[in-house]
């Protein structure tokens, strides 16, 4: 399982994004490992940006502790970290660009009414929105949010860990939100416009967001970006298959316990979940040691495709890193 960029003679680009809604915790450690170590395995950069576009529900004092976290475990990124929060100027201009290529609209309908469509058809995504402000917002409504043309056409592209992967966005969610009612610019065009602007080759984040890179491939088609190569890793989840909630195995939390936070631990643990196999002489490493090994030695194709919980070592199976 190559990464292409280098045979491109590309310079490989990945990146971390955590949000700051909550501490980091065993899903983002897997991510940020994963992340960094497929970059540095091929030369390349990997940078750090905080996706704190959704102010209402940033947690404060979160996003100066992830950066501590992740120093602590021994990520060094590179450049100055991005603050999505300081790029709203970015994102009007790429909206404007939307609309007036006639691409974007304003919407005028709520969620609430939309999910009271009987007739409205479910897709991948939950009720595809049925065009109902397609042709422009109708009387006696007020224009709230803004929504993007999709077309009868499948996206497909290449995934590195989850093999080939097609969604026809027009069945699975219809036109979809790049501006919410409530202001803030959408996900998926402010993550397309940030690793477009970072010339980001790279991106690897958990298989939760597998079945939203189809609307964000389709952004920067329509913006005139590059695509990356994408890689969605298994999530990490509790004993019972639910998905961490942000409550849930708080790595900076753990990484206070003891001598050294238990942080070369949680890293082999990380690396073991993702398939590796690292050698018994790393037990009681430090952080540099565990990710030097890894940079060098990590296999891709032993990235397994199957979300589960991840083995934690006996020192840290309890307390706060509770599963």
């Amino acid at each position: 399982m190559g990464l292409t960029r280098n045979s491109e003679n590309q310079p490989v680009i990945g990146r971390f994004a955590p949000s700051p809604t909550g501490p980091l915790h065993l899903g983002s450690l897997v991510a940020a490992l994963g992340s960094y170590v497929l970059a540095k395995r091929l030369g390349g950069l990997w940078l750090l940006r905080i996706e704190d576009l959704d102010l209402p529900r940033v947690v404060p004092g979160v996003a100066d502790d992830m950066l501590r976290t992740l120093e602590a475990f021994g990520f060094r990124w590179d450049g100055e970290v991005v603050f999505q929060s300081r790029r709203l100027d970015a994102y009007k201009v790429a909206l404007d660009t939307l609309i007036q290529q006639g691409i974007a609209y304003p919407c005028g309908c709520s969620r609430a009414e939309i999910a009271m469509i009987a007739s409205a058809p479910h897709g991948e995504e939950g009720v595809v929105y049925p065009g109902i402000c397609r042709e422009g917002v109708p009387e006696g409504k007020r224009e709230r949010a803004v929504r993007v043309k999709v077309y009868d056409e499948v996206i497909s592209f290449d995934d590195m860990v989850m093999g080939r992967y097609s969604q026809a966005l027009s069945a699975s969610c219809g036109d979809f939100v790049v501006q919410r009612a409530d202001g803030p610019y959408a996900y998926h065009l402010a993550v397309v416009v940030d690793d477009a602007a970072s010339g980001v080759t790279q991106v690897v984040r958990g298989a939760d967001l597998l079945s939203s890179t189809p609307r964000q491939i389709y952004l920067q088609k329509v913006l005139g970006y590059p695509t990356p190569d994408y890689s969605h890793l298994p999530l990490v989840t509790g004993r019972d298959g639910t998905k961490l909630s942000k409550r849930d195995s708080v790595v900076s939390l753990a990484a206070r316990r003891g001598d050294d936070g238990g942080y070369g631990g949680l890293l082999l643990a990380a690396l073991k979940f993702l398939g590796q196999h690292p050698p018994p002489g790393l037990g009681g490493a430090p952080c540099s040691d565990i990710l030097g090994w890894a940079v060098a030695c990590f296999d891709p194709a032993l990235i397994p495709r199957q979300s589960g919980p991840l083995a934690l070592p006996s020192d840290l199976a309890g307390g706060d890193l509770r599963q």
